[in-house]
Order: structure tokens, then C-alpha cells, then sequence
């Protein structure tokens, strides 16, 4: 059985560029499908179902009105050695949503009964993973890979908060949103 996974983000609405963004990605790397693109406000991780409905129920919490948000670059993310996702950064609007994620990450968390995250938040889009048996040369390629995209004229809209959980068919998309609202 497949560990919970929730989550509260801002779903990208579906830009027209993300396909052939990923279209170019080495095949090893585990590219998101456009659907599946997001800004995570509040990582919940394996709680119950109950417990991140509970966090969900403060989703009035989030002040931030619908935006249009501009891409800065793509960088690696995770532990610097050995990276485990490749996102495009936030510049344009990148303020606004980090003063909304810290004014309600905390409360999403003490709601869901979890250990407050310490880092700052750092708005952006997660485009791959790369997997955790890499190779040194499929590792070098995804890196090669993210540095060659040319993300800073692109931009997304934010309209809603979603609370997301894992998909039902994972082979096609991995995450579903089980609950949305507008901004």
C-alpha cells in the first residue's frame, strides 16, 4: 500500500509551454504532467486523511488574490550533492506569495498536527524528479538539462488553493486535487 501524501498548493492552470518544456527531459527523469504543476504553500506529508482535511478547513487562512507570476530560472533542489528535483524558481510575484505561505504554513501544520517547517518559504514550480538510483551520467544530464531551459520569459496564473493528495493512477499523473477554492 502507498504511504499517504498531502499537500496544500496553487495549482498552475495548466500553461500552454509545460509540454514542450518536458518534452526535451532526459528519460530518466520523471517529468511532471502539466496537470500536475504547482506551488506548494504547506507540505503535509503522510498524516491521515482526517488530519489534512482538518488543515484544509483553514484554507481561508491563505490571503493572496488571484496572479499571474513570472519565471526566473530552473535550479536544482534538495541536498546539494545529490539533488532530487529540478524546479523553475518565482521572480515576478515571488514576495507576495512568500508573506502568504508564512502567514499560514504554521496554522496548516499545528491543524494537521505536524512539525513546523524551519526553512523560508521559496516559491516554485517542481518540473522533474530525478530518480534516487541515478547514475552519475543521467544525473549530470538532468543538471545539463535544467540549466539549458530558457524559463524567464514564461509565466503562470494562480487562481486557486487546492488540497492535493496521490493520484489514483500514478503511471499517468501523480497527484489529484481532492479539494479546490478560488483565491
Amino acid at each position: 500500500m502507498t504511504r499517504p501524501n498531502w499537500f496544500i498548493a496553487l495549482p498552475a492552470e495548466d500553461p500552454a509551454w509545460a509540454r514542450a518544456l518536458v518534452r526535451s527531459a532526459p528519460a530518466s527523469l520523471r517529468t511532471f504532467a502539466p496537470e500536475d504543476l504547482h506551488l506548494t504553500v504547506a507540505f503535509l506529508g503522510a498524516v491521515s486523511e482526517e488530519r489534512a482535511r482538518a488543515a484544509w478547513e483553514l484554507a481561508d487562512a491563505f490571503s493572496l488574490a488571484p496572479l499571474t507570476v513570472g519565471l526566473e530560472r530552473v535550479a536544482p533542489m534538495g541536498p546539494a550533492r545529490r539533488a532530487s528535483a529540478l524546479a523553475a524558481l518565482v521572480a515576478e510575484g515571488r514576495e507576495g506569495l512568500i508573506e502568504a505561505i508564512r502567514e499560514s504554513r504554521d496554522l496548516f501544520h499545528d491543524r494537521a498536527e505536524i512539525e513546523r517547517e524551519t526553512r523560508a518559504p521559496l516559491p516554485h514550480l517542481t518540473l522533474a524528479r530525478i530518480p534516487r538510483g541515478a547514475s552519475e551520467e543521467e544525473r549530470d544530464a538532468a543538471l545539463a538539462w535544467a540549466r539549458s531551459l530558457e524559463v524567464a520569459s514564461l509565466s503562470l496564473h494562480l487562481e486557486r488553493l487546492a488540497l492535493y493528495s496521490w493520484a489514483e493512477d500514478r503511471a499517468r499523473r501523480l497527484f489529484r486535487i481532492v479539494e479546490a477554492r478560488k483565491l
